[in-house]
């Protein structure tokens, strides 16, 4: 409690005015968001500000800029639900993993909480009429025209490729919203690392605890390695080619980048600027 405490209390004294839902409405028209959009949001509240209603005001105002004709997704990751000896932060003793692969609960979409996606991201995720897509580690949630379709399939070998809800992003046109949050963060660039199928990318033996056919299993997959270590810098360049601004979003600084321009431009500078060694063992 005094923990938290504290960081309100820095939050407050950072803050030259409360920041209300009519100020984030403001901000976010003046971003670029329409009405109608299909927006992608990842999000930092202490950036933001001290807002008066906190996190289900930072979603009340991007409700009422997109409205019920638009879309706003959020990821909705629940990475601890993994394979536990690929666990870095923290790790966990080898005697354990046998453990935590027979325990761990199995996915629910409408019980299992989020991890390190921000209070805004979580209490999105409870949100009536917000759906959550089917992945037990990378999900997303989402609200409004297109909810269902976006979040609708989620294969358990596919987090961010061609039937993840970022190839439905992909495809509709949308929006990313980064705010208050580091180039690094921008999930999104996952889906230029699938298309740009380069040679000899590394892959992965993942897992997670599900339920099959009414039964809890761990369920066993192979997937691609992704790497987000250059995103900054591919995004940074992408913005600095384009012309693009900061935008602020109460005091946080934001970015607002159209997804297939970023993807497209992406795929190229990951072909241009990775190499991946042939595997030794393949």
């Amino acid at each position: 409690m005094t923990a938290l405490w504290k960081n309100e209390k820095h939050t407050v004294e950072a803050t030259k005015e409360p920041i209300t839902r009519k100020r984030l409405v403001d901000d976010l028209h003046a971003a670029g968001v329409r009405l109608g959009d299909t927006v992608l949001v990842h999000s930092s509240m202490r950036s933001i500000g001290w807002i008066v209603g906190g996190a289900v005001t930072v979603i009340a105002a991007l409700m009422e800029t997109v409205t019920d004709e638009g879309t706003l997704v959020m990821p909705t990751q629940s990475t601890d639900n993994g394979e536990p000896s690929r666990w870095q932060n923290p790790a966990v003793p080898e005697e354990w993993w046998d453990t935590i692969r027979e325990e761990l609960p199995p996915y629910d979409p409408e019980r299992t909480p989020t991890r390190k996606m921000g209070i805004i991201a979580e209490t999105f995720r409870k949100y009536p009429g917000v759906y959550r897509s089917p992945h037990p580690q990378a999900s997303f949630g989402a609200w409004g025209k297109m909810a269902r379709y976006v979040v609708d399939r989620h294969p358990v070998d596919d987090m961010f490729g061609e039937n993840s809800p970022l190839g439905r992003l992909y495809e509709l046109g949308a929006k990313i919203l980064l705010i208050g949050i580091g180039l690094n963060a921008n999930t999104s660039l996952h889906h230029a690392e699938f298309r740009a199928k380069m040679p000899n990318m590394p892959r992965e033996h993942l897992g997670a605890a599900v339920i099959e056919n009414g039964k809890r299993v761990w369920k066993t997959w192979e997937e691609i390695e992704y790497d987000d270590e250059d995103f900054p810098q591919l995004a940074a360049e992408f913005e600095e080619k384009t012309g693009r601004r900061l935008v602020y979003i109460g005091q946080a600084e934001s970015h607002l980048f159209p997804m297939r321009e970023l993807i497209d431009w992406g795929v190229e500078w990951i072909k241009k600027n990775r190499e991946y060694k042939q595997d030794e063992n393949s």
